[in-house]
């Protein structure tokens, strides 16, 4: 038996097969979880077809976490596919981004406040959002898991998106202590540089990853989603009941390294 049977897991934002949020979804699957997978716009086709990839077919739900119609409508999407007594045992917020030709790149001092707002709304106060949405549906309990990247320190190239990814870090706090009452864990997961969609979008991206090569003791496979996927998965099981308010970092130890 997995250790997410039978538990009813929302990963939201899921595009490419290259995604950590696909990643995180096929290995819920494995474990035993029933999935449902979310993306918006545009982008919402591709993940309908991507979706046939995963080894069972999820239902897949609109939702831009940015409006309020689609926040407030979410609780009924989830129902309407799991029944009327649905309970929500877990979300994984898989969700970021930063307009690369204004914000990211070695453009820190020139990022305009509507694009760094952007940012700032999209990759962090969405988590805070997402998590009050699936609110009423985690009765029982259950787990909140983001995605970060090491925000204690400042990055090349990664520039407005690390002030984003701090803010999202803060946010996480703060809701660990005002959902821990109901028994809702809040985390994140901090990955090391993978090639993902999201990656390929940063300019200098090459120069930050390079770094793990020399520097990660245990290496770092940056094309590997899985060691990612099973820490989200963890969190989101039984086995840390008692874990709230925490990043684990899955970067093969770059980050306890001085130098």
């Amino acid at each position: 038996m997995g250790i997410l049977e039978g538990k009813n897991i929302l990963v939201a934002g899921v595009t490419m097969d290259s995604s950590i949020g696909f990643a995180v979804a096929k290995f819920a699957q494995e474990q035993g979880a029933t999935v449902l997978i979310s993306n918006f716009g545009q982008a919402l086709r591709i993940t309908r077809r991507i979706a046939k990839r995963l080894p069972v077919l999820p239902e897949v739900i609109e939702l831009d976490v940015t409006d309020p119609e689609h926040l407030a409508a979410l609780p009924g999407a989830i129902r309407e596919h799991l029944g009327a007594d649905a309970v929500l045992h877990g979300v994984v917020h898989s969700i970021a981004y930063g307009n690369p030709e204004t914000l990211l790149g070695g453009k820190f001092l020139e990022g305009p406040w509507n694009d760094v707002a952007q940012a700032v709304q999209v990759s962090a106060y969405s988590l805070k959002s997402l998590a009050v949405a699936c609110r009423p549906l985690m009765t029982e309990g259950g787990s909140v898991v983001g995605l970060t990247f090491d925000a204690t320190v400042a990055w090349p190239a990664y520039d407005w998106m690390g002030v984003a990814k701090a803010g999202l870090e803060s946010c996480s706090r703060y809701l660990a202590r005002d959902l821990g009452p109901e028994n809702i864990r809040v985390n994140l997961v901090s990955a090391g540089p993978l090639r993902t969609l999201a990656a390929k979008a940063i300019p200098g991206f090459g120069e930050l990853e390079s770094m793990w090569a020399t520097r990660a003791p245990l290496g770092w496979d940056n094309t590997d989603q899985e060691p990612t996927a099973k820490a989200v998965c963890a969190l989101l099981s039984d086995l840390f009941p008692a874990t709230t308010g925490a990043i684990v970092h899955v970067d093969g130890g770059f980050h306890a390294m001085g130098a």
